[in-house]
């Protein structure tokens, strides 16, 4: 894990973590430590430190339990898994059952596994089995027919997970550890073990894209990083260990992704660097046409490819912004007169350059992208700035890049900052509609007062119930907002399903459209019928994309709910507020809309609950026209 610092004085820092004076301080140590380089027997020790640390799930840490269903043996597993977890302030509690009794668990709704009742369930299984009933020289006709049997088996146990545990189910890909048989004739024969194996995960692919599936893609790495890295002969003999313990910390890592891109903290934003970062050389220094950047070197074809990568994660949805030390004018010439740039002006959403310190550029970047400072990935050259922003927030993720600009996009596709469950269509428009809201701030600077502002903006919202087509967006939506976000509960795609098909509830969604464009979907709200009172609607779930902040979609969200709770006969809303780091934006949103606390039910937490009788609401006057599905 080369993109991580390595870790100096690991005992010594781990013996202080482990001293500190108070729970809340040894948990931040640990996890400072934790975002370093670290070596299986390391992840071993801070693990240790971890579990004999007390009261962490009060301590900033999200608790995520998770039932590992396994073929093989995965109790080495847990350590890689609790330390990725906890570089993303996760805190995993594990359930592993009996060896290979996974089906049986279950499938047994009196089983360990069903009691655990986990958030999330992942299969790692081994190939083996499947592959082992399949003879040599069966056809290509037999062999994909067993396959498929045994990706049919598969998918019932996967819809078990969801259907009697409610649980995000993630997929671990097949690791390919059979010898070849037939050279390089092998990928030509039906029944070659190697060939099956491939064959094998490309049908477990197509599967768990159909049923909606998360996968943990270890085939993937193997192949990226050697099946040597991965698999160790020995340790399957002796212990039936499929992943070598050498590459426990990085399994842990790549989970530990996944676990956190469904709790929404995957990163959004890539700030980049510019002199010997995106071009070699000091464009102050050397001018515009002295910059080695294209064809003709190796330094500069390494930079091309750079910008390249770059401007894909741009077109999958990542936020580009740009935080250099240097002349703005001549920094921005660079983009739109240097005939071997790749990225352009515009695919910057904001672009700071200036002789100040970056850390509070960075914050700069942050609070007009209306993102948090820990969805920054910051891309520099220069180890002197890495270490100072590393200092100065720790929440912004700086990778370690290698000396070698050849070595840049490896390095940062290997962090894995950007990891995604999912690919929409307004994952597609994102950088667009960030770009498009640079021209709403023009708008915004040259109107007389927010009503003018609003006004300018020409805005509708497309409303309604969500629909099948919708259902995956929604379920990303709720699962990556933080900050207007009222309760931060998080929903799998088959809850959302389940909410959407409740004849007594409601889930809604809105577009924001402008005269700049289409924001896209940004607002989801859930109304479910209240278990204690079928005539109160509890508002389950209502986020809202930091897009659209201050622009009143709240409130004619509210309209739209108020008209809906009452077309399915409710007399009142009821509504939770739990407070969290990062939602402070909205504590006070249900008073504005009309609600009154219930002060008895003031919790520990800070969670207050909210009711409206709906004959006293008075709709709020808005500047968006609406428009329904």
């Amino acid at each position: 894990m080369q993109w991580l610092p390595p870790a100096p004085q690991f005992r010594d820092s781990l013996r202080a973590a482990s001293s500190a004076a108070s729970p809340a301080e040894r948990i931040a140590q640990l996890i400072a430590l934790s975002q370093h380089r670290l070596s299986y027997l390391e992840v071993i020790q801070l693990d240790r430190a971890l579990g004999q640390s007390a009261a962490t799930s009060s301590l900033g840490l999200s608790a995520v339990k998770m039932a590992l269903l396994a073929s093989s043996t995965v109790d080495h597993l847990l350590p890689g898994i609790r330390v990725g977890a906890l570089r993303r302030h996760l805190l995993v509690e594990p359930h592993i059952g009996s060896y290979g009794q996974y089906r049986q668990e279950l499938l047994d709704p009196q089983s360990p596994l069903h009691a655990f009742k986990p958030q999330v369930v992942l299969f790692a299984l081994s190939a083996r089995d499947t592959i082992a009933s399949i003879p040599v020289t069966a056809s290509f006709e037999e062999a994909d027919r067993a396959l498929d049997r045994s990706i049919a088996d598969l998918q019932t146990l996967w819809r078990a997970a969801r259907s009697s545990l409610h649980a995000t189910v993630v997929q671990q890909t097949f690791l390919n550890v059979a010898e070849p048989i037939f050279g390089s004739h092998e990928p030509l024969v039906a029944g070659a073990p190697a060939r099956l194996i491939r064959r094998l995960n490309d049908k477990l692919i197509d599967a768990a894209r159909a049923d909606g599936i998360v996968l943990l893609d270890i085939a993937g790495a193997s192949e990226r990083d050697g099946l040597d890295a991965w698999f160790d002969a020995t340790r399957w003999l002796q212990a039936k260990m499929e992943i070598s313990p050498a590459a426990v910390p990085l399994y842990g890592e790549l989970l530990a992704r996944v676990l956190a891109t469904q709790r929404g903290l995957s990163k959004k934003c890539l700030v980049l660097d510019l002199d010997n970062t995106l071009w070699g050389g000091v464009i102050g220094d050397d001018g515009i046409e002295g910059i080695v950047l294209g064809e003709g070197s190796a330094s500069g074809e390494a930079h091309v490819a750079l910008q390249r990568y770059v401007q894909l994660l741009a077109r999958r949805g990542v936020i580009l912004a740009v935080c250099s030390k240097n002349d703005l004018a001549i920094a921005e010439q660079a983009f739109s007169t240097h005939p071997e740039m790749v990225l352009k002006r515009s695919d910057i959403a904001c672009f700071i350059a200036n002789w100040e310190p970056k850390a509070g550029n960075l914050q700069t970047i942050a609070r007009q992208l209306n993102i948090g400072l820990d969805s920054l990935v910051f891309l520099d050259d220069n180890p002197v700035e890495r270490a100072a922003i590393r200092a100065a927030l720790p929440m912004v993720a700086v990778p370690e890049l290698p000396a070698d600009p050849a070595h840049y996009v490896r390095c940062l596709a290997a962090a894995g900052y950007f990891e995604a469950t999912t690919f929409t269509v307004e994952d597609q428009q994102r950088s667009e509609q960030y770009a498009a809201n640079a021209s709403r701030d023009a708008v915004m600077q040259s109107a007389g007062n927010l009503e003018g502002f609003l006004a300018g903006l020409q805005m509708s919202t497309v409303y309604g119930r969500v629909r099948d087509v919708d259902l995956t967006r929604v379920t990303q939506l709720i699962n990556k907002t933080n900050q207007f976000n009222l309760t931060t509960r998080r929903s799998s795609l088959e809850e959302v399903t389940a909410f959407a098909n409740d004849p007594d509830g409601a889930v809604l969604q809105f577009r924001l459209i402008d005269r700049f464009g289409d924001n896209g979907l940004v607002s989801v709200m859930v109304l479910r019928p209240s278990p204690s009172d079928r005539a109160v609607l509890d508002v389950e779930t209502w986020v809202m994309s930091c897009r659209v902040f201050g622009r009143q979609l709240e409130f004619e969200a509210m309209n739209v709910a108020v008209e809906t709770a009452v077309q399915l006969g409710a007399r009142e809303l009821q509504a939770r507020y739990i407070p969290t780091p990062k939602n402070d934006v909205v504590k006070n949103l249900y008073a504005e809309l009309g609600f009154t606390p219930v002060t008895h039910d003031l919790s520990s937490d800070g969670a207050t609950t909210w009711r409206l009788p709906l004959v006293h609401y008075q709709a709020r006057h808005t500047s968006i026209a609406r428009s329904p599905l």
